[in-house]
């Protein structure tokens, strides 16, 4: 990597946009949450807690952020993401076994 391209992304983070690493380090965060809160509360049931809030938080964001004119469009450009990143998620093999409740 060369101090440009690490400039480059320092000050796109710098302005809330993230990289690869950056997505991942934050979904990491949530992923901490969620194994923290599995020590008192099912997978199953933590898991549809964790998808409403997702789904909640993307309606915020449709709403007042993006001002989404077509709450249809939104619903299934979301839906398409949600399936790549679940088959993507689902053919690792880092998670086939399963490590709590």
């Amino acid at each position: 990597m060369d101090d440009k391209n690490r400039k480059q992304r320092r000050a796109a983070r710098s302005q809330g946009n993230l990289d690869t690493a950056a997505f991942l380090k934050v979904a990491d965060k949530f992923i901490d949450v969620a194994n923290r809160q599995n020590a008192q509360i099912k997978a199953t049931d933590l898991h549809m807690a964790f998808l409403y809030a997702a789904t909640r938080y993307s309606a915020y964001v449709a709403n007042t952020i993006l001002h989404v004119p077509n709450h249809e469009d939104f619903v299934k450009e979301m839906t398409l993401q949600f399936q790549e990143m679940l088959r993507q998620n689902l053919a690792d093999p880092s998670l086939a076994k399963p490590t709590g409740g």
